[in-house]
């Protein structure tokens, strides 16, 4: 590996722990946090296409996807909640809790990784809704990616256990997977002559 090629990949490490820190910061509010993740992967495409990229340019993406994407924030929180009342379910020993749980847990990691790969498409102006279903029809039909993505949300909860400041760097190494996994998705449609949007 050449020296220059170190030096970049080295750098884009070096965005991506920045990004998350930032993401942590937007996330705050805690209903912004799709809005958080969508304006760190657009910065670090944007870093990756030597566009010009910042602080001030990531608040901007963060206002905008916040517009909408706060109701997708709440959703989530919601979510969790219901799977809460699936885990006291089976806790309580209710019929048919485990089975409850198991599903929910299911469809709980199913949505985190739907709501990763809508982030890691977002422009300006998409529709949060047209984004999560095509990303869900994503989920699906790319489980490899899918698997990776479970793996990184992971990683991040096992980092904010063991240390919760360590898990804050660590949300933007996510945000960069998640763009990974929907470049490798793309690549492999374009390659079998289906060319791809974020709505695919």
């Amino acid at each position: 590996m050449t020296e220059s090629r170190l030096r970049e990949r080295f750098g884009l490490f070096a965005e991506a722990l920045l990004t998350g820190v930032w993401i942590a910061m937007a996330a705050l509010p805690l209903v912004t946090y799709p809005a958080a993740f969508a304006a760190g992967a657009r910065h670090l495409r944007r870093h990756l296409s030597h566009q010009p990229s910042g602080f001030r340019l990531f608040a901007a993406d963060v206002r905008a996807a916040a517009r909408r994407g706060w109701l997708v924030g709440a959703g989530g929180w919601v979510a969790c909640w219901l799977i809460w009342l699936d885990v006291s379910a089976v806790r309580s020993g209710l019929p048919g809790g485990p089975l409850a749980g198991a599903a929910g847990a299911l469809a709980l990691c199913g949505s985190a990784v739907a709501g990763l790969r809508a982030a890691a498409l977002w422009e300006p102006g998409a529709s949060w809704r047209a984004l999560l279903a095509a990303a869900g029809r994503r989920t699906v039909l790319d489980p490899a990616g899918s698997f990776l993505l479970v793996g990184g949300v992971a990683v991040v909860a096992v980092s904010a256990w063991f240390s919760p400041p360590l898990a804050i760097p660590v949300l933007g190494a996510l945000a960069a997977a998640a763009l990974a996994v929907e470049e490798r998705y793309g690549r492999r449609r374009a390659a079998a002559g289906h060319p791809t949007t974020s709505l695919d």
